[in-house]
C-alpha cells in the first residue's frame, strides 16, 4: 500500500526528471534571474511618497480648518455640506500633487498610491474635525436629557413604565400628587444650560416650569437631590455630571400631560439647542367602591 502523501512526492520527482532530461536533450537550461536592486531608484520612490504623505496631511487638516472656521460660523444648524465637500474634494487629490510635487516625483506615483493618498485625506480630515469640533476647543452637540423624565414614587401608584417617550402611571385612587424628575447632560457645562419647560393638558397649559433661565439659577436642582424614590431608579441622571432638576406639578386627574421642554446654549460655533416632548398618561386601574 502506497499512501497519498508518497505517491505525489514521487509523481513531483519525476516530472522534474522528465524537465530536466528534456532540457538537456535540447540542449537549453532554464534561466534564473534576480531582479537587480537600485538603490537610488528606490531612494527617490521614498522621497516620492513621502513628499505625497505630508501633502495629503497638510490638505486635510487645511480643510478640516476652514470648514470649522470659515464654513460653521456661518451655519445655524448642520447640513450636509459639512461631509460631503470634503469627499468631493476627494478628486482634488491627484490634480494638487502634479501641481505642487516636482514632475520626477510625480510621474512615480501608480494607482496605488492614489488610493493611499485619498484615504490618508479622508482620516486627517476626520481626525482634526473631531479635534477642533468639541471640547475644548468647540462644542457643537446639543444639550439633552440623560434618560427622559421620572417620576417620585408615591402613595396611589400603583404601577408605572416608561417607553418611547411616554411614562404611565397606573393608580389605585382618583387623583395623584406628581413629582417629576429629569437630568440635563451636556458636552462642557450642563449647569449654564437655558431651559424651557412646560406642561399641558388637552393643549391648554397648566403651567410653565421654567422660563429659560439658567439650569444653575434654578431651585429644581435640590428638589431632585433630595428625592431618593424615584420609580425608575437612577436611570434618569446614571453620570455624575448630569444635573437632575425636579418639579412639583401637583394634584393630577386621570389623562394625558403633554410635557415640552427646549434646552439652549451657547455653543461654538453655533447656538445648539435641543426640543423635546414628553407625555405622562395617568389611567386609574382599581374601581374604588
Amino acid at each position: 500500500m502506497v499512501d497519498v502523501d508518497t505517491a505525489l512526492r514521487a509523481n513531483a520527482y519525476n516530472d522534474r526528471k522528465r524537465r530536466s532530461g528534456g532540457d538537456k536533450k535540447e540542449g537549453k537550461t532554464t534561466p534564473k534571474k534576480i531582479e537587480d536592486f537600485d538603490p537610488a531608484a528606490h531612494a527617490v520612490k521614498e522621497v516620492a511618497d513621502a513628499y505625497s504623505m505630508w501633502l495629503v496631511i497638510i490638505y486635510g487638516t487645511v480643510v478640516a480648518l476652514a470648514i470649522r472656521y470659515l464654513l460653521m460660523p456661518e451655519m445655524k444648524e448642520p447640513g450636509a455640506i459639512l461631509y460631503l465637500l470634503p469627499l468631493l474634494l476627494c478628486a482634488t487629490i491627484i490634480p494638487i500633487h502634479k501641481i505642487i510635487i516636482p514632475s520626477k516625483y510625480s510621474e512615480l506615483y501608480t494607482n496605488g498610491n492614489w488610493f493611499r493618498a485619498v484615504f490618508l485625506f479622508i482620516f486627517t480630515w476626520l481626525a482634526f474635525s473631531f479635534i477642533v469640533s468639541n471640547p475644548p476647543l468647540a462644542d457643537i452637540a446639543p444639550p439633552t436629557l440623560a434618560g427622559g423624565i421620572d417620576i417620585e414614587q408615591t402613595e396611589g401608584i400603583e404601577e408605572t413604565s416608561w417607553k418611547n417617550g411616554v411614562y404611565t402611571i397606573n393608580l389605585n385612587q382618583d387623583t395623584v400628587d406628581v413629582v417629576m424628575g429629569m437630568a440635563v447632560r451636556d458636552n462642557v457645562d450642563a449647569e449654564t444650560v437655558n431651559i424651557n419647560a412646560a406642561i399641558y393638558y388637552r393643549g391648554e397649559m397648566l403651567e410653565e416650569l421654567a422660563n429659560g433661565t439658567a439650569i444653575s439659577h434654578t431651585e429644581e436642582m435640590g428638589m431632585f437631590d433630595s428625592i431618593n424614590n424615584w420609580t425608575r431608579g437612577d436611570r434618569v441622571g446614571p453620570h455624575e455630571n448630569d444635573i437632575g432638576l425636579a418639579w412639583d406639578l401637583g394634584t393630577l386627574d386621570p389623562g394625558e400631560y403633554t410635557i415640552e421642554i427646549t434646552l439652549t446654549e451657547e455653543g461654538s460655533p453655533w447656538i445648539n439647542t435641543t426640543e423635546l416632548v414628553y407625555t405622562i398618561s395617568i389611567a386609574q386601574t382599581t374601581v374604588l367602591g
